[in-house]
C-alpha cells in the first residue's frame, strides 16, 4: 500500500531543493547582468577619455548582457516551473491534513437554488465537495466534474471511470505535469461558445477572396514605400480607394467573426498544451486509447492545430491596441484575422467539440483520481442489478463524510433493504440526525459521479437522489420555509415518475406544521414514496412521527442518536442505535444556559 503523505511529502521537499538552486542561479545571473552594465559603463568612460580604447569594445559587454538576458529568462521560467511545482504538492498535503477548504475551485458558478440535492449535500461552493475534487485547469473539466456531481451517471459508465481512475491514480508525474501547464495565465474560455463559433456556417466570401485581400495588403506596402521613394501618391491612392470598397463590403462580417471568439489567446494555449501532454501520455485502458487516438488523428495534431486558432486569436486581440488601428486600412488588419479564422473553422471546426469533450473528461477523471489516490482507503462501490419490478437498496457500511477532518469524523451504517425502505431516526439537537442524512447522501453522490466512497463499503442500485434538509424562507418570492419544503418534497416525488427508484433524504421532516398534521402528512408521503419504489431516511425530533414504524410494519424502522449530560455538558457520540430516542435535550440546554426551566 502506497502512502501519499509520505510521497507528497518527499517530492515537495525535492522540488522545494529545486526552487532553492534555481533562486540561487536566478541571482548569480541577475548579479553577473549587473556586473556587465558597470563593466560598460567602465569600457564607455574609456573610450570617451582620451580614447584610451576603441569604443567597439563596448560589443563586448553588449554581446554579454544579451547572452544572459536570453539565459536569464529561462532561469526564470524554470523558477517559476518549480514554484508551481511546490504548490501543487502543498496543496495535496492540505488536502491530506483537512486544511483545503478556500484554496481550490468553489465551483460556486455552478450552483443551482432549485436543484434537488446540490445545495443540501454541500456540492458546490467553499469547503465543499467540488472544491475537494477539483483539480481541472480548464473550464470544460470543471464543467464536465460538476456534471457528474449534478447528476446520476450510467451505470456502465460509471464502471468504465473506475477502471480509468485506477489507471490514472498512479501517474503521479502526469498529474503534476499537467498542473504545471499555464499556472498563472488568466483563462477566458468559453466552450459552449467557441464550440458554437467552430461550426457555425461561414460569414466572409468563398473563392479568391483571401488572396485579393492579402495582395492589397502587399499592393499598399508597396505603394507606401513608393511614395517614400519619390512622393507620388497616385499608386497609394488607387490601392486605398480598393481597399475603402473592400471594408465597405466585408467589416461588418468580419467583425461578427473575430467577435464571436468567446476566448482570449491564453485560454486557447492553455487548452492546446492540455492537449498536447495527452497525446505524449502512453494510456493502457481502451478508453483512453481511444481518446490518444482522436488526438492524433488527421495531418496535425489536435494541440497543433488549436494552438494555430491560438495564435490567430493573438492577432484578434491586437487590432484594439494601436498599432492594430493604425494598420486597419493599408493593412485590412481586421478583414484578414477574420479570413484567418474563417479558413480555421473550415478545416478544423467539425473536430472541435470532439477536442472539447476529450479534455473535459480527461480534467475530469483526473479529479477523481487524484483524490482517490490520496484516500487509498476508500473503495469504489458496487452496483446491484436492477431488476425489473425488484426493489431497491442502499448498503453502506461504516460511511463517513468527506467534508468532515478524518480525526472529527463518526462513521456509521446506512442499511435499506427489502426488509427496511425508510429509516425514520429520532434524537436530540447536535445529536448527528442532519450529518448522517448528508453522510448518506454525499456518498451517493460519489458514487453516482464514479467517484470512490468515503467508508467500508457500499453497495446500491442504480437510483436517483433527492432531498430536503436545508429550508429558508424568502421575503422576495413571498415564501415560507415550510412552503419552500414542500415544494422541494414535490420535486422529490416528481423523481419517482417512470418506475425511477429513489433515494429520499429528508431533515426534520414538515416541522413547520403542527404535531397531527405533521404525523399525518409524513405517513401518507411516506406511503407514496415506498409505493413508488422509493427509499430513504427521515429525521425528526417529533417522537409522535416515529409511530408510523408501527403503522407501516417491514418497511419503516425506527433508530436514533443519543445524548449525555456529564460534567454540566451536553455530550455526543453520534452513533446511530436501533429504535426510538428515550428523550429530548432541548430542556436540558435550556438550563445549561442558564434559563430557570
Amino acid at each position: 500500500m502506497y502512502h501519499p503523505h509520505a510521497e507528497y511529502s518527499q517530492r515537495l521537499a525535492a522540488r522545494l531543493q529545486t526552487v532553492a538552486a534555481k533562486d540561487a542561479q536566478h541571482k548569480q545571473i541577475g548579479n553577473a547582468k549587473l556586473t556587465t552594465v558597470v563593466a560598460a559603463i567602465v569600457l564607455l568612460w574609456l573610450s570617451r577619455k582620451d580614447e584610451v580604447i576603441s569604443t567597439y569594445w563596448l560589443a563586448i559587454p553588449i554581446v554579454i548582457y544579451a547572452g544572459l538576458a536570453v539565459v536569464h529568462e529561462f532561469a526564470l521560467r524554470a523558477l517559476a516551473h518549480a514554484r508551481t511545482a511546490v504548490a501543487f504538492y502543498q496543496r495535496g498535503l492540505a488536502r491530506l491534513q483537512d486544511r483545503w477548504a478556500g484554496i481550490g475551485a468553489s465551483g460556486e458558478r455552478f450552483r443551482n437554488p432549485k436543484h434537488v440535492y446540490a445545495d443540501d449535500l454541500d456540492i458546490f461552493g467553499t469547503g465543499c465537495l467540488f472544491e475537494l475534487l477539483s483539480t481541472a485547469r480548464l473550464p470544460m473539466g470543471e464543467e464536465r466534474l460538476a456534471r457528474w456531481l449534478s447528476a446520476a451517471s450510467p451505470v456502465p459508465a460509471i464502471q468504465e471511470r473506475h477502471k480509468v481512475i485506477v489507471e490514472l491514480r498512479d501517474k503521479l508525474n502526469f498529474r503534476e505535469e499537467l498542473a504545471l501547464l499555464g499556472e498563472d495565465l488568466k483563462v477566458r474560455l468559453d466552450p459552449r461558445s467557441l464550440e458554437n463559433w467552430a461550426e457555425a456556417p461561414p460569414l466572409l466570401p468563398a473563392g479568391p477572396w483571401r488572396i485579393v485581400t492579402a495582395l492589397l495588403a502587399i499592393s499598399a506596402t508597396f505603394s507606401i514605400i513608393f511614395l517614400l521613394a519619390t512622393l507620388k501618391i497616385f499608386p497609394l491612392a488607387g490601392v486605398l480607394a480598393l481597399e475603402v470598397a473592400v471594408l465597405l463590403w466585408l467589416r461588418v462580417r468580419a467583425e461578427e467573426v473575430v467577435s464571436t471568439l468567446a476566448c482570449n489567446a491564453e485560454g486557447l494555449g492553455l487548452f492546446a498544451d492540455v492537449l498536447r501532454r495527452l497525446e505524449q501520455e502512453p494510456f493502457a485502458s481502451p478508453r483512453l486509447q481511444d481518446f490518444s487516438t482522436e488526438l492524433k488523428s488527421g495531418h496535425q495534431t489536435a494541440s497543433q492545430s488549436v494552438r494555430q486558432l491560438a495564435d490567430i486569436v493573438y492577432w484578434i486581440d491586437a487590432r484594439e491596441d494601436l498599432l492594430g488601428r493604425l494598420l486597419e486600412l493599408p493593412m485590412l488588419y481586421a478583414v484578414q484575422c477574420a479570413f484567418a479564422a474563417e479558413a480555421w473553422r473550415r478545416h478544423w471546426g467539425n473536430k472541435l467539440r470532439a477536442w472539447v469533450d476529450i479534455a473535459a473528461e480527461m480534467e475530469a477523471l483526473l479529479s477523481l483520481a487524484g483524490y482517490s489516490y490520496e484516500h487509498p482507503d476508500d473503495p469504489f462501490p458496487e452496483f446491484v442489478e436492477q431488476l425489473p419490478n425488484a426493489p431497491a437498496v442502499f448498503l453502506g457500511e461504516e460511511l463517513g463524510h468527506p467534508l468532515i477532518p478524518s480525526a472529527e469524523c463518526v462513521r456509521n451504517t446506512v442499511r435499506l433493504d427489502t426488509q427496511t425502505r425508510a429509516l425514520l431516526v429520532s434524537g436530540s439537537n447536535m445529536s448527528g440526525k442532519s450529518t448522517y442524512l448528508r453522510t448518506a447522501g454525499i456518498n451517493a453522490v460519489l458514487a453516482l459521479a464514479g467517484a470512490p466512497i468515503r467508508g467500508k463499503s457500499l453497495r446500491l442500485t442504480p437510483i436517483l437522489l433527492g432531498t430536503s434538509i436545508r429550508r429558508v424562507d424568502s421575503l422576495q418570492e413571498h415564501r415560507s420555509s415550510f412552503y419552500t419544503e414542500i415544494l422541494r418534497i414535490r420535486d422529490v416525488f416528481e423523481l419517482t415518475q417512470d418506475s425511477a427508484r429513489v433515494l429520499f433524504l429528508f431533515d426534520e421532516l414538515l416541522e413547520g406544521t403542527n404535531s397531527n398534521d405533521r404525523r399525518i402528512g409524513a405517513e401518507g408521503l411516506l406511503r407514496a414514496l415506498l409505493e413508488r419504489g422509493a427509499l430513504g431516511i427521515v429525521t425528526t425530533h417529533d417522537l409522535a412521527l416515529t409511530d408510523i414504524a408501527q403503522l407501516v410494519p417491514g418497511a419503516v424502522r425506527n433508530a436514533h442518536f443519543q445524548d449525555y449530560v456529564e460534567e454540566g455538558k451536553m455530550r455526543f457520540d453520534h452513533k446511530l442505535r436501533d429504535g426510538v430516542v428515550a428523550k429530548s435535550n432541548a430542556l436540558e440546554l435550556m438550563r445549561l444556559i442558564g434559563l430557570k426551566i
